[in-house]
């Protein structure tokens, strides 16, 4: 076992190796339901100094390291993060989520992009460098992107939105523009990626968050394939490192998700766990998948549900989590019940048995 010790737990999961309980993180861990982050909040406002002004996004990335030991340690960042690297601008405005100004909707736009410029991101890797001194191998450091339709439909969208008309606009009207922007969007966070890894990310999961709101075969054409670009370029280069795909939404999707290369999916809590380990066949790792608004439940309950996910994924090639990121205004308390009840959970399973 001495020699194991080495290997951080959630690494072993995401290897498919057989344990006694799934390692445990959250999406969203670090964020508004902490106090210690509302704290901060206060004293920089802005979003984009709070994730890329490395010594706040440091504090801010352990937060939840300190306060609950999760098994995984998640770069505090935003998805938009690279995209002035690419020439396209971005703020984020509290309450109002990000702004794109001017949105990107025409072809000389397109022309105008260039290559990823890594050196306006290196907040980034100072960021990821730090993490992975302070945790050592307690945890696995994750780093995170944006897939390439979601990054598109931020930028093509302007912002949030509700319905996804102006890129699926261009979609069926200008298709091979949209087509030349992903291709460009893909290739850039394919570069991204690896510097991810370069500075110490051991896993990198990509957030295609919109992706489903795509019909299956607008998938197929539009965000699959991208995702399967960055894939290939990130694996051609770094191999063993694994790649977690989440897409909110995804019931429909879900086998189409098992082909774009990764090595584990993130399973949205839309899907029965069982099911979606038949449907995805039992080779694939997973990850999630628990209700996030479950956490507002008694602790009882909580427990249930945490057991009723684990039972469902089996002992091999799960990683525990919720099936989207922690909610504003969850109970820390129930946070940390959450941690707590998951790594105790072999002893649970024979109690609960």
């Amino acid at each position: 076992m001495a020699g194991l010790t080495q290997v951080p737990y959630l690494l072993r999961a995401a290897r498919g190796e057989k344990l006694e309980r799934p390692p445990v993180w959250m999406m969203r861990q670090a964020g508004r339901y902490m106090k210690a982050y509302r704290d901060l909040r206060d004293k920089y406002p802005s979003f984009r100094e709070r994730s890329e002004i490395p010594e706040i996004a440091i504090e801010i990335s352990l937060q939840p390291w300190k306060a609950f030991r999760p098994d995984g340690v998640i770069l505090f960042s935003d998805i938009l993060t690279p995209l002035p690297g690419v020439g396209i601008p971005f703020d984020i405005v509290e309450s109002k989520g990000p702004i794109i100004d001017p949105p990107i909707r025409s072809q000389a736009q397109i022309d105008g992009l260039h290559p990823l410029e890594l050196e306006k991101l290196t907040f980034v890797g100072e960021i990821l460098q730090a993490l992975r001194q302070e945790v050592g191998n307690e945890a696995a450091v994750l780093g995170f992107v944006g897939a390439p339709w979601t990054l598109a439909a931020y930028a093509i969208e302007g912002k949030s939105s509700k319905n996804y008309s102006i890129i699926k606009g261009m979609a069926f009207s200008q298709p091979a523009m949209l087509h030349e922007f992903l291709g460009k969007i893909a290739d850039a966070i394919a570069v991204y990626v690896r510097y991810q890894i370069d500075n110490g990310a051991q896993v990198v999961q990509l957030f295609d968050s919109w992706a489903g709101q795509l019909s299956p075969q607008d998938y197929d054409t539009f965000a699959l394939p991208y995702q399967q670009r960055v894939v290939e370029q990130v694996k051609a280069t770094h191999p063993d490192t694994p790649l977690i795909l989440y897409i909110s939404g995804s019931a429909g999707i879900l086998e189409r998700m098992g082909k774009s290369g990764v090595d584990i999916i993130s399973v949205d809590w839309t899907v029965d766990m069982a099911e979606a380990r038949q449907r995805l066949g039992y080779k694939m790792n997973v990850q999630g998948n628990m209700d996030p608004g479950v956490l507002f439940g008694s602790q009882d309950f909580i427990r249930d549900r945490i057991l009723d996910t684990i039972r469902k994924a089996g002992n091999r090639g799960h990683i525990f989590n919720l099936g989207h990121g922690v909610l504003p205004g969850t109970p820390e308390d129930n946070v940390r019940f959450f941690f707590e009840t998951a790594k105790q959970v072999d002893q649970l399973l024979t109690v609960h048995a």
